[in-house]
Order: structure tokens, then C-alpha cells, then sequence
């Protein structure tokens, strides 16, 4: 399996993911140049594509979505596309040889969603955009290969930040985003042995900082007496491609 988080943030989200045999992009944020040219730069041709999965409609994970018009999509929001495709949380799809979950989120978006991807080798988690995690749905995102996870805000620095206090109040509500704590007490507690990297994303770029989101989760593997040494950790940044490869 391949993995190019191609951008992550509030001005755009897109991840493609592509084995020998497929692929697929979840979500088709950010503006038509920057999302074509970033296809281009990993070697993808958009109109090639098997399938999109959408995790919800906020502009910045579908602002691209007349683009993709002939590919088919899958989505648990409505979506007024051709070819789209009822997906509902817990439901199990396949694609090719590509196996998907959809994990039900809690977001300020009617029917937002994330997805579990596995083909025969490895197992991918991608969860943005949630206040929380339901308990009930933690076991399909424990064990992974990969994990492409948020880490939204620091809760100093967003309350630092000019925004209205409703806005703060949303984003630190059960239907907003996760913090770096939030994040990192839940990747603690999912990931095992298996696993090689974890990728913090849509990071916010005025309550946030890479570097911040990542000394939370690496002091949570301290704290946890858990080690990380061998694992890839990174933090997504908005407007540059992370990739992710089996070797």
C-alpha cells in the first residue's frame, strides 16, 4: 500500500491511497491547481481514479468535487454526484482489493465519517474532523499499519486566538476537533506493535503548531511508559505531501 497525504488543514484535505491494483482518494479539498498539480507530482491521473470517499461536506474536503464527477463516490452525506454510492457507519465496502470500514465521527457536519482501509498487507486508519471518538468503534481502529490522524488544536493557543468564543466553544465541543491530547491519548491507546508510523494532521495553522502536536504525543508515549523509537512520526502541514510506502 501507498500513501500520499497530499494537503491537511482548514484550507484543504485530500489523502490518496493506491496499492498495485487500485486507487482511491479520500476527500478533494484545496483549489483545483494546488489538488491536480499535487496528483500530478505522485505520478496519478485523476480521471484514472477507482473510487473518491468523501468524509463530509465542509468546503475543505469538497471543494474539488465537480471535478471527479465521473468517478464514483462514496459518501454517507448526500451528495449530488452521478455516480454516488450510500456508505453508513460500520458498513464494509470493497474495492478491487481494497477493503474500507466507515467509522462514524462526531463534527458540526450532518453524516460525518472516517475510514478504515486494508488490503492484504497493511491496514490504514484516517480519522479527521471529530470532537470525539465513540468507544464503541475504537476496536475497528486499533492495530494499524497506519494511522492519518488529527491533532486539530492546543488548547492555550487556540484560546489565545482572536476568534469569537462561540467558535472556540465548537471547536473544543463533541462535535468540533480533537486537541494534540485528545489525539494523542487515543493513539496511545489504539496502536501496537504492527504499527510504523502515525501522521498528525489537519492541524490548525493559528492554534496550533507541528512541532507542539508532536512533543504532546511523543511525552503521552512517555507518560504511558510505551515506546516510539521505531515508529514514523510526522505532522502533516497543509500545503506539503506526506507519503507513506511499503517497502
Amino acid at each position: 500500500m501507498r500513501v500520499d497525504l497530499l494537503c491537511s488543514g482548514s484550507k484543504g484535505n485530500s489523502c490518496l491511497v493506491r496499492t498495485n491494483q487500485t486507487s482511491i482518494l479520500i476527500d478533494c479539498g484545496s483549489t483545483k491547481r494546488y489538488l491536480m498539480d499535487a496528483l500530478s507530482r505522485v505520478q496519478q491521473d485523476p480521471l484514472s481514479l477507482d473510487s473518491l470517499l468523501i468524509t463530509h461536506t465542509h468546503k475543505d474536503h469538497v471543494s474539488q468535487l465537480s471535478r471527479f464527477e465521473s468517478i464514483p463516490t462514496y459518501s454517507y452525506c448526500e451528495l449530488d454526484q452521478k455516480q454516488w454510492h450510500l456508505v453508513r457507519p460500520l458498513g464494509r465496502f470493497v474495492i478491487k482489493d481494497l477493503q474500507i470500514t466507515v467509522i462514524g465521527l462526531s463534527h458540526d457536519a450532518p453524516k460525518t465519517v472516517g475510514y478504515v482501509i486494508e488490503d492484504q498487507k497493511e491496514k490504514l486508519v484516517y480519522i479527521t474532523d471529530t470532537g470525539y471518538l465513540p468507544n464503541h468503534e475504537k476496536v475497528y481502529l486499533e492495530n494499524a499499519d497506519h494511522y492519518i490522524f488529527e491533532s486539530n488544536h492546543d488548547l492555550e493557543m487556540l484560546m489565545k486566538t482572536s476568534r469569537p468564543m462561540f467558535v472556540k466553544q465548537r471547536i473544543l465541543s463533541d462535535s468540533g476537533h480533537l486537541s494534540n491530547e485528545d489525539s494523542s491519548m487515543n493513539l496511545t491507546s489504539l496502536i501496537n506493535d504492527r504499527t510504523k508510523s502515525i501522521v498528525l494532521a489537519h492541524i490548525s495553522q493559528e492554534a496550533n503548531d507541528p512541532e507542539r502536536a508532536l512533543d504532546v504525543l511523543r511525552n503521552t508515549f512517555l507518560k504511558k511508559d510505551l515506546p516510539y523509537r521505531n515508529l514514523r512520526l510526522e505532522a502533516a502541514e497543509q500545503f506539503s505531501i506526506t507519503s507513506l510506502f511499503n517497502e
